[in-house]
């Protein structure tokens, strides 16, 4: 978190909120910590980076175990492997608006809160 402020503008939006959290900066610093509470090993694979005028495409797998609280779901101790999709657009040096998608569905299937269908 010590580097949140000089990676996100002061006025970034975020699309995606998590949640409980607000879709500016200080909510996707508490979004990230609470991220990192739930899944303190997590792994970000990058797949993909892709940049064409001031945006950045990320196609990731997000991988990790669930040690924590997720959203009042207690820790599963099982392990998660899932894709997204972030956009970002890029304004001096900084990120000022991010859209993402990730299949939520498949790392509640993971972590055995829902059955997989």
């Amino acid at each position: 978190m010590s580097i949140a402020d000089e990676l996100f503008a002061e006025d970034f939006v975020n699309y995606d909120p998590g949640r409980g959290t607000t879709p500016d900066r200080e909510g996707m610093k508490q979004f990230l910590i609470n991220l990192r509470a739930a899944f303190p090993d997590q792994k970000l694979t990058v797949e993909d980076l892709i940049a064409e005028g001031d945006k950045v495409v990320l196609r990731f797998t997000g991988s990790g175990t669930h040690k924590g609280d997720l959203s009042g779901i207690p820790p599963t101790g099982k392990q998660f492997n899932v894709p997204g999709v972030s956009i970002l657009r890029i304004a001096d040096g900084k990120v000022v608006e991010r859209w993402n998608v990730s299949d939520y569905l498949l790392l509640l299937q993971q972590l055995g809160i829902i059955p997989a269908m």
